[in-house]
């Protein structure tokens, strides 16, 4: 942060030593730092001007900071607060975040963290749609930031989330509001609805746009590798470890790091991260040093996490620490009035990439397009597309150029949900008799079961991939093991 982006700071704590500290540490720093012991005295300073950040503790001696959080809310005020919490008081950082809080800080405070917090709050109201912008201050108060559109970061990346149907704006105004905060963000949503774009459009809205964006797909790395994958090594830590490496945490530093399908997460890794996310710290393998965290955390899944902590799949308190904001993704059957624009789209992205004219889309074919089931939403859709390309021999594109493969399922046929087997899995018959080998047996069926599924899709492995409620990672990692022979080793696109 520049060094003349300066704040006008309210400190709110009962100890007078630290809230002397605080407030020297903040004046050093060359920001206007004013005191109060209690809610009483923050609130005659709040009725009489307005401030660019509050700090203030959790428990105070008439009160709980959080009730601060609340009229500020309720008095649609834009100063940015950072709660300070008890050490180890998960529950009530959470409940911070939840009321509003830009950030927390955890007691003892440490004081460069402090320091960077206010930084941080100080660039996210430089950032502050234009509709929130409110600040018409009297002369006593602070100098009101000049409303302002997301960065071009931002704005290109709402650009890539395509369509005007009422939920896509609502999502696109969900984003722009929460990419504002620290908090961390949980995606919901089916395969293929975009959620990597959704994350992607929170890091570029937010202040720590200019930092960098980390995509970590947490079901394709092997178990055995993940904890020096997300915390870093130390040379000697394992056999290979020639020299020290950066993990997911450390390379992400000053951004964001999204952890896609985080309900894939083996239960002994969830409590690590866990452990991170509460002490903003990580300890590489290998190293007796902790190093301090500095990221922006969004999550994702297709899964339902809410039923496997029922069902002890996934820890309760982990679920409670990443769902402090959730935003959904639609699927394609919520808002079908985007199809012919989210169509067009994917075609001349796709004709861009491989330096091809774009046909144009006949209204027979959009309204084919429609009738489809697309259960595999957007990635579906993309391969739809890139395949009637191929079959294609004009500057048009009909319904017959789509081929036979993708005529919609018969009626009454069920549909297979997110992450459920696909129906050949489930349709396998059982053995006459117990096998001897286990393993060798189950196998041949998923090879089996593999083997349909590519043929039905053309050997596109991304398309295979989708309809058999997988990522192409594990696909290709599959496709591998079973030794399954391929017509061509290029890798579609997807």
């Amino acid at each position: 942060m520049p060094e003349t982006l300066t704040a006008s700071i309210l400190v709110v704590d009962d100890e007078p030593d630290l809230r002397t500290l605080y407030e020297l540490t903040l004046l050093r720093e060359g920001h206007e730092v004013v005191s109060a012991p209690d809610l009483t005295q923050a609130r005659e300073w709040l009725a009489q001007r307005r401030f660019d950040v509050l700090i203030t503790d959790m428990r105070l001696p008439d009160g709980l900071g959080l009730e601060l959080l609340h009229e500020l809310a309720e008095g649609q005020r834009t100063e940015k607060s950072i709660v300070i919490t008890a050490y180890g008081s998960a529950e009530n950082a959470v409940e911070a975040l939840k009321g509003g809080a830009f950030d927390y800080l955890t007691k003892p405070v440490d004081l460069k963290q402090l320091r960077a917090a206010v930084a941080a709050a100080m660039t996210s109201r430089r950032h502050l749609p234009a509709a929130r912008q409110q600040d018409t201050p009297d002369a006593q108060g602070a100098s009101p930031m000049p409303a302002a559109p997301p960065p071009p970061a931002g704005v290109r990346a709402l650009a890539r989330i395509v369509g005007e149907s009422h939920i896509i704006q609502q999502i696109k105004g969900r984003i722009e509001k929460v990419a504002t905060s620290m908090a961390p963000v949980l995606i919901l949503g089916e395969s293929g609805t975009g959620k990597e774009l959704v994350a992607r459009a929170v890091h570029e809205c937010s202040h720590r746009c200019t930092g960098p964006f980390v995509a970590v797909n947490c079901g394709a790395i092997p178990e055995h590798l993940i904890e020096a994958e997300f915390f870093g090594a130390r040379k000697g830590a394992y056999t290979g470890a020639t020299q020290d490496r950066e993990g997911f945490f450390q390379a992400a530093r000053g951004g964001t790091l999204f952890l896609d399908e985080i309900g894939d997460l083996p239960l002994a890794m969830q409590a690590k991260l866990l452990r991170v996310i509460q002490e903003r710290r990580v300890r590489p393998l290998g190293s007796v040093q902790e190093e301090p965290v500095d990221v922006r955390l969004v999550s994702a899944t297709h899964r339902n996490l809410a039923a496997m902590v029922q069902a002890s799949e996934f820890r309760q308190d982990l679920f409670y620490r990443l769902n402090v904001i959730e935003l959904r993704t639609p699927s394609l059957r919520e808002r079908r009035e985007d199809l012919p624009q989210l169509a067009g789209a994917l075609l001349q992205r796709i004709c861009q990439d491989s330096g091809q004219p774009t046909p144009e889309l006949s209204p027979e074919a959009i309204d084919w397009i429609r009738s489809h089931p697309l259960e595999g939403n957007v990635r579906e859709l993309e391969n739809l597309l890139q395949r009637a390309l191929a079959l294609s021999n004009g500057e048009r594109l009909e319904p017959h150029d789509f081929g036979e493969e993708s005529v919609a399922p018969a009626a009454g046929q069920a549909a297979a949900s997110p992450g459920a087997p696909a129906p050949e899995a489930t349709a396998a018959a059982a053995p006459d008799s117990i096998p001897t080998d286990l393993q060798r047996f189950l196998d041949e069926q998923e090879r089996d079961v593999l083997l349909k599924a590519l043929r039905e899709c053309g050997y596109n492995r991304t398309a295979a991939a989708a309809r058999l409620g997988l990522n192409l990672r594990q696909m290709r990692y599959r496709i591998q093991r079973l030794g399954i022979a391929m017509p061509s080793d290029e890798d579609e696109a997807g």
